[in-house]
């Protein structure tokens, strides 16, 4: 088991402004080099495949958890040390939150405010008692 487990909600879009990328690279960086896990939405692609991809090489455990059907539009990553394929948003959501100690949000569009929205509800409401926070990134 690691020593913490962070899920990171962020884009999947390729073409991301560098500060991005950048800030996406450090977070997974400090993951994987604390011996942490990230747990996150299972793409290769964009911000989500950078700080994956990122955790890995610095040493850390990476638990993906993607639909089915978004395996070929996301370009599921298999590289990951843990893929789990589900057949829902919800089912993602849910098993996404189940793992995480603390949630974090990087740059990302509607799906990443929607995730973070419903840990950060379900922790107002009495669900978990888990941080969530955002990454301001280059204003």
């Amino acid at each position: 088991m690691p020593p913490f487990s962070i899920c990171v909600y962020c884009g999947s879009r390729d073409g991301v402004a560098e500060p991005f990328v950048r800030a996406a690279r450090d977070v997974g960086r400090w993951i994987g080099e604390r011996g942490g896990q990230l747990v996150y939405g299972g793409g290769n692609r964009g911000l989500m495949g950078t700080v994956a991809t990122a955790t890995l090489e610095a040493g850390g455990t990476v638990a993906g958890i993607i639909p089915r059907t978004l395996v070929d539009k996301e370009f599921a990553k298999r590289e990951c040390t843990e893929l789990h394929i589900v057949e829902s948003m919800h089912e993602r959501k849910h098993l996404m939150a189940e793992r995480a100690g603390a949630f974090l949000a990087l740059a990302g569009g509607i799906g990443t405010l929607a995730e973070l929205f419903e840990v950060w509800t379900g922790g107002q409401v009495g669900y978990h008692r888990k941080a969530a926070g955002i990454l301001e990134t280059d204003g």
